[in-house]
């Protein structure tokens, strides 16, 4: 990359090109992930360039304060410089296991506390009459309403993510079980089950609309795009976000937001947390605690309203 490269000579670009191939070859990372932890190494060794380092070695404590400072100064938010601190963290560990550097400077290092933002969630009311009205919009036949309804009620009736969405097929599907395989981050499989409303939209979707987009290329994708190749996350993302504006009476937007209330809804029906994080594909029960919080405020909001001594 030319700002480790250019700035701080071949030693930065070489330990950063070694770096990459790391996470893609031996941590199994996407490419998506890989191109974002480089910009932020990059970014942090063109700035200790500047500062006068030169090497790895020359790396101190003050060139990853400095950065941040600068990083704050440019206004960035405390989500962002986080992440890009825990890149640059990341990266130092890497080296030291590598023998390019004795010790991580990074270690005290302290970056700002991630915002604790509450994801936005449909009420279940929401959700009922989003799918009553896909379901009337798919009652025609049309091909892109079958496809968005199935979509959707995959969406919310399992939690997946949309990446994961997009890269079904059809053989992924076992109908009489009504599971689905799934590959999720870091190349994991997981089974996940789905309901029978997602059950007969997608029979609807590969009974009605799906032999009308086939061609050439579409091969076994589950969904497909306008030109019969695999439905890409924009368009998904796209519809989704159409269909949640069309409430007109919710903040939530995208794929995300499907997949916080599916997690919520879990939860508020009285799931355990462990089974949510399972099928949810977090590696992390921490990750999953979050919406224990939704439920809460829900609940609380709830018992505030009916409670005669509230």
């Amino acid at each position: 990359m030319a700002g480790a490269g250019a700035a701080g000579g071949d030693e930065f670009a070489g330990a950063l090109d070694r770096f990459s191939a790391y996470l893609t070859r031996e941590r199994n990372r996407s490419a998506h992930t890989g191109r974002a932890y480089r910009l932020d190494i990059d970014l942090f060794l063109t700035h200790a360039s500047s500062a006068g380092a030169s090497r790895l070695a020359e790396l101190e404590l003050r060139h990853f304060r400095t950065w941040l400072g600068a990083l704050d100064a440019a206004g960035l938010s405390r989500s962002t410089i986080a992440r890009r601190a825990a890149s640059v963290r990341t990266f130092m560990d890497w080296a030291v296991r590598e023998d390019l550097v004795p010790a991580n400077p990074a270690l005290r290092l302290r970056a700002p506390k991630r915002a604790g933002h509450l994801p936005t969630v449909l009420s279940q009311p929401q959700a009922t009459a989003l799918f009553e009205t896909l379901g009337e919009r798919a009652q025609g036949g049309e091909p892109r309403e079958l496809q968005r309804r199935a979509m959707l009620e995959l969406l919310y009736g399992t939690g997946i993510r949309v990446g994961e969405l997009v890269g079904l097929d059809i053989d992924d599907l076992a109908p009489e079980r009504r599971t689905l395989v799934v590959l999720g981050k870091g190349g994991k499989e997981r089974t996940v089950p789905y309901g029978v409303p997602a059950a007969h939209a997608i029979d609807d979707w590969l009974r009605r609309g799906r032999a009308t987009r086939v061609t050439g290329k579409s091969g076994p994708a589950l969904f497909l795009g306008a030109r019969g190749g695999r439905i890409d996350q924009r368009t998904v993302r796209l519809q989704v976000r159409e269909s949640l504006e069309a409430l007109g009476d919710t903040a939530a937007r995208g794929p995300h937001a499907l997949r916080h209330s599916a997690a919520t809804h879990l939860l508020d029906g009285g799931a355990d947390l462990r089974s949510v994080q399972e099928l949810l594909g977090h590696s992390s029960l921490a990750t999953t605690q979050l919406y224990t919080h939704v439920s809460v405020d829900r609940l609380r909001s709830s018992y505030e309203q009916a409670h005669p001594r509230a």
